[in-house]
Order: structure tokens, then sequence, then C-alpha cells
């Protein structure tokens, strides 16, 4: 009997322990399950030319030519953000994340649709997010980048638009060098080129993320 309870007390013990450190470790980063960039030798003017791309620290802040593609913008963004919220709840992070994507992926010539796409993919919109091989935030950027064209601080690619940032000008950057194909650029950014799963999957988020501005 007393071995009994000894038992049920130990188990009891146990649920108590998990049930203190269960909060604990929602916020500790979670894996996420995407592939990785390749790290490959960098011509000095290619390398100098996406440090420069990186470090331009400047805030997103949109330009717009008049006041009808401002209102393309603000519709745009209330679009994405009633589509976000299930993932994403507090209203000014939402909005944030949204403006720095559209900020990051315009400024490297990108859809923003297809980047929230990607994110969708590498992340899950997860801004913590470290894949097994030890990609980071939610373009999943691997560490290398950080030493090969930003400061070395490979930290940095949790920061929201650093993370963002890189991962755009790493896209542009692939995206260049296939000469335009997005589907090859894709899977040099997954670390999967040539194989069909990973860009067939970018293309089936990004249009979930498309947006048609009202005639």
């Amino acid at each position: 009997m007393s071995l009994e309870l000894s038992h049920t007390g130990r188990a009891r013990r146990r649920a108590c322990a998990a049930a203190l450190l269960s909060p604990c470790i929602a916020l500790l980063p979670q894996p996420a399950h995407a592939g990785a960039q390749v790290e490959e030798p960098l011509a000095n003017s290619v390398r100098s030319a996406l440090a420069a791309a990186v470090n331009d620290s400047a805030p997103p802040k949109p330009s717009f030519e008049n006041i009808e593609t401002r209102l393309i913008y603000l519709r745009w963004l209330g679009e994405m953000s009633n589509r976000l919220k299930k993932r994403k709840a507090e209203h000014v992070a939402r909005v944030e994340f949204l403006e720095t994507v559209w900020y990051e992926s315009k400024r490297a010539g990108l859809e923003p649709s297809l980047v929230l796409g990607l994110v969708q993919v590498e992340s899950g919109f997860r801004k913590y997010a470290i894949s097994s091989v030890g990609a980071r935030g939610y373009t999943q950027v691997m560490p290398f980048w950080a030493r090969l064209i930003g400061d070395g601080d490979a930290s940095r690619l949790f920061h929201l638009q650093t993370n963002l940032r890189f991962g755009c000008v790493i896209l542009r950057h692939y995206l260049d060098r296939e000469q335009g194909d997005m589907y090859m650029a894709l899977g040099r950014y997954n670390g999967s080129r040539g194989r069909p799963e990973y860009p067939n999957a970018v293309f089936a988020s990004q249009r979930l993320w498309a947006y048609k501005p009202p005639a």
C-alpha cells in the first residue's frame, strides 16, 4: 500500500513540475523544419554589395508617389492584418510585422505576398524559430550570413527588420543568380535547388497572401 502511494506521489510531483515548466518551455525558441541556405564563395564585389544592402539601418518608412498608391497600401495593410490575426493576435506587433514585410520586400524588388508565403513555410510566422540546422527567425537565415555580409552578430537575426532584410536580400541575390527564375531561386534559398517541394510550397502559400485592390 505504501509503495503504491509512493508511486502516486511521484506521479503527482512530475505532473506538477510539468505544469510549472510548460509556460517556460512555450517561451523558448521553437524548432523550425525548413531547409537552409548553403554557404558558397562570394566574389568581393558581391559580398560588398550584399553587405551594403543589409547594413542600411533606416527604419521601414514606405514612401508613395501619390495618394492612390498610399490608399492601396493602407487597404493591403488592413486586409493582411485581418488574415494574419489568428497567427499574431497582438495588433501593434501584427501591423509592425506587415509594415516591415512591405518595406523590405519592395526594397528588394519582391512581391510582399511571396515574402509572406516564404515566412509561412519557413517559420510559421514565429519570430524566434530555430531550425534543426540553426537557421533563425521569420525567414530562417543561416548564421553564416551574419559573418559574410553583416556585423557577425548572429543573435541579431531574431530582430524583426534585420531578419526580414537578410531574407529579402538573400532571396534577391539568389534570384539574380538564377537570372529571374524564382522557382530555382527558392530552391537555392532552401538548400534544395532543383527539387519541387519547397518552391511549390512557397508558391501555394503565396496564393493565400495575394491581394487584388478593389476596382
